[in-house]
């Protein structure tokens, strides 16, 4: 029981020493630290302040420029000549001359080939002499018709006559000068007299008909004369249009047949792509619309072209519509077969900026580079925001072509505030 005891209070006061021994500890601690604070602390403010936070702000400097807000779409199509047209023979003949090659410039009216004539001329002549013909005829029914009038005149004056004897008989029979029977011989005369003059009169009207028939013939045989002399001009092929020779299809001596290609012309003061674009595409484009066109062979040069025609039948297959472009060209330096690459899309004139170059607590304020001596300044400017797309926003005003304004800093700006350019600026 003693034992017992003697062990309780053993470990009692081995605890005791534990606890004193632990609390002597953290006294000592915390004096130690106390103290080792009071070290650091004046070891900080014996430390001169920080440069860092006078440094002007870092900034990223870009230029202003004008630029889509949406990326054009391009369709891809091929040049070719505004017109083309092609000579072609009316006639059949020998090919004599050809004066022209290819990619010779030609002007309208000039004679570019000549055919055989010879059986033309030929004919010609024939219709010519028949012609002659006729027109000797026509003079003989005219003769005809004057001699049948001289008839007739001397048929009325035969019958003025017969009439006035006639009635002198009856008048001296009815006296009881002379018979009755002579009175009648003289009033029968009469009658002929006057049928005479019938028969005489309707020999006119016969000659004048065939006046008019052989006028008839006249007239149809200058038309053959007419047509005859015309396929003569069928020889000399001339330039229907000015243009430029696209290709030659035969050759001097060949046998050219009635319709056969002799040349094409293509008329290049203007050019037309034609390009097939979506339906859904349709709305954005009208008549008229101006349009951008590169052409591979010219490399970055940009045409301004513009829309001409819109086909009004799409492809079933393919819900595609062609439409043509028409791009000037008065030099005549582009030609046919050109791979040409027409944009659609937003051409408007405006400056585009990335919306990280937006400040302000409205976001309508951008930061423009300026220079006081040797120190690069920004000045606040207020602008005016557009449309917007792909974190893009377009400047109605307050921003210029070629202005150098903030990107983006390291910390927000105040108006006047001096900065660093960053090595990314331009």
């Amino acid at each position: 029981m003693k034992s017992s005891l003697f062990k309780k209070i053993i470990l009692l006061n081995h605890h005791n020493f534990a606890f004193l021994s632990l609390a002597f500890l953290l006294i000592s601690g915390n004096f130690f630290l106390s103290g080792c604070g009071n070290f650091l602390e004046k070891e900080v403010e014996a430390q001169p302040p920080s440069k860092k936070d006078d440094q002007p702000p870092a900034v990223e400097v870009t230029t202003a420029k004008i630029q889509p807000l949406v990326e054009a779409v391009s369709y891809i199509g091929n040049t070719e000549a505004y017109r083309e047209i092609s000579l072609r023979s009316q006639i059949e003949g020998r090919l004599l001359q050809l004066n022209v090659e290819v990619g010779q410039r030609v002007t309208q009216g000039e004679l570019i080939a000549q055919l055989d004539d010879t059986l033309i001329q030929t004919a010609i002549s024939e219709a010519d002499a028949q012609l002659k013909a006729l027109q000797s005829e026509v003079s003989r029914s005219e003769n005809e018709v004057k001699n049948a009038q001289v008839q007739v005149n001397q048929a009325q004056v035969e019958l003025k006559q017969a009439q006035v004897d006639a009635k002198r008989f009856k008048d001296l029979a009815n006296a009881g000068a002379v018979s009755l029977q002579q009175a009648e011989v003289y009033h029968t005369n009469a009658q002929v007299a006057y049928q005479k003059l019938l028969a005489t009169q309707e020999q006119v009207k016969i000659r004048q008909d065939g006046v008019k028939t052989a006028q008839q013939r006249v007239k149809a045989q200058n038309s053959v004369l007419a047509q005859v002399k015309e396929r003569r001009s069928y020889s000399l092929l001339t330039a229907p249009i000015s243009g430029v020779v696209m290709t030659k299809n035969t050759e001097p001596g060949n046998l050219v047949q009635p319709g056969g290609d002799i040349i094409t012309i293509g008329d290049f003061r203007q050019v037309k792509v034609v390009v097939p674009i979506s339906e859904l595409k349709l709305p954005e484009i009208t008549l008229g619309d101006n349009v951008q066109v590169t052409l591979d062979a010219f490399g970055d040069q940009v045409f301004e072209g513009k829309i001409t025609q819109i086909s009004p039948v799409a492809n079933p297959q393919t819900r595609q519509i062609p439409i043509e472009v028409t791009i000037p060209n008065l030099d005549g330096g582009i030609g046919s077969g050109f791979l040409a690459r027409v944009s659609l899309g937003e051409n408007k004139s405006m400056v585009v900026i990335p919306e990280t170059a937006l400040q302000g607590e409205n976001k309508d304020t951008v930061f423009l580079l300026k220079s006081q001596g040797d120190q690069a300044i920004v000045e606040a400017r207020k602008i005016q925001i557009g449309d917007r797309s792909n974190n893009l926003v377009e400047i109605s005003s307050g921003l210029t072509p070629g202005d150098r304004f903030v990107l983006r800093s390291n910390r927000p700006l105040n108006d006047g505030e001096k900065v660093r350019l960053s090595v990314l600026s331009n």
